[in-house]
């Protein structure tokens, strides 16, 4: 009876066959990751574009997710994914959509004073503030060479940092504020994930992003904070605000994709492409490019993140093969 229960060795052919699956769905997501770090960046050029053109950072942020949530509304529809909520998970879309505006508003932020590639790089920090917060939270081992990794890696931000604050002040801190928040609605997304699709999130947490944004619009519209104050747009600009929704919706939806057909250890290296395309984006549109001390700050946190992903493939092989000598 045991062995009848126990899964049986696969023959050579049964272990190609898995392997050539294996293959075969790894592809796709390789595919739609390097789709999100291409389609990423031009969420970041249309939110620097409107910007540039007038418009405040909080009408940025609420047109995200005004787009977002009108694009996905058909999506959720089309898909038979029922939007009813119970009190828990609406309170947990509420709080995830708080820090995912809480992000987006201090990215936004960043970006009306400084390149795409250096707020960008130094948002990255958030993989490294997600493990140690992962350790605190949910207990997860975090060796001394994963912490040494996140040490380095805020080295190199403040390469970044440090400059950009000489030259444009502490709104150089902004895109620090994206690490933290987007650290933290990662977490939450974490927690969600067990029990909510992750269309039906996004879905969700668009709106919710709405019902918390208008309201403070609303308030400051014309009051005597710039970043809230009403302006018009006018013309093309229309476009910018359109596009800031759209490539979110799409971009996060490759990533989505790619993460149900290949683990995240595998896509997390490919993550770092997206700082290459906002250089490219950010010469090509705005004719900025990264000093020296940039530039090394990006190869610090990028190498630093690399290193990261190594040590939990490593800490993945670990854990298999202990589970393999124990069974």
């Amino acid at each position: 009876m045991t062995q009848a229960l126990s899964p049986s060795r696969p023959t050579g052919a049964q272990a190609a066959s898995a392997g050539a699956r294996a293959t075969d769905r790894i592809l796709p997501g390789i595919i739609l990751m390097l789709a999100f770090c291409t389609l990423a960046p031009l969420l970041d050029v249309s939110s620097k574009l409107a910007a540039e053109a007038g418009v405040p950072v909080g009408w940025i942020t609420a047109a995200r997710f005004i787009v977002q949530g009108l694009m996905m509304a058909p999506v959720i529809l089309l898909m038979g994914i029922s939007p009813a909520l119970n009190l828990r998970a609406l309170g947990l879309v509420f709080l995830r959509a708080f820090l995912l505006v809480f992000s987006t508003f201090s990215f936004v932020s960043g970006l009306t004073v400084m390149p795409i590639a250096d707020a960008l790089a130094v948002a990255f920090l958030e993989p490294f503030i997600l493990l140690l917060l992962g350790s605190w939270i949910f207990g997860d081992e975090v060796g001394p060479r994963r912490i040494a990794a996140c040490i380095v890696g805020f080295a190199g931000s403040l390469l970044i940092i440090q400059p950009s604050i000489t030259v444009f002040g502490l709104m150089a801190l902004w895109p620090l504020g994206t690490a933290f928040g987007f650290a933290l609605y990662m977490l939450v997304t974490r927690g969600m994930s067990s029990f909510m699709h992750p269309v039906a999130m996004q879905f969700h947490t668009s709106w919710a992003g709405v019902v918390l944004c208008l309201p403070v619009l609303a308030v400051l519209w014309n009051g005597p904070l710039p970043q809230f104050a009403f302006v018009m747009p006018e013309g093309i600009t229309w476009l910018w605000l359109i596009g800031v929704g759209f490539w979110a919706c799409i971009s996060h939806m490759c990533m989505t994709m790619a993460l149900s057909f290949a683990p995240s250890a595998t896509l997390g290296p490919l993550h770092y492409f997206e700082i290459v395309i906002a250089v490219i984006l950010g010469y090509l549109v705005f004719h900025d490019l990264p000093n020296a001390l940039s530039f090394a700050g990006i190869a610090i946190i990028i190498a630093s993140g690399l290193y990261l992903v190594h040590r939990e493939r490593v800490a993945i092989r670990e854990r298999v093969r202990q589970t393999a000598a124990a069974g």
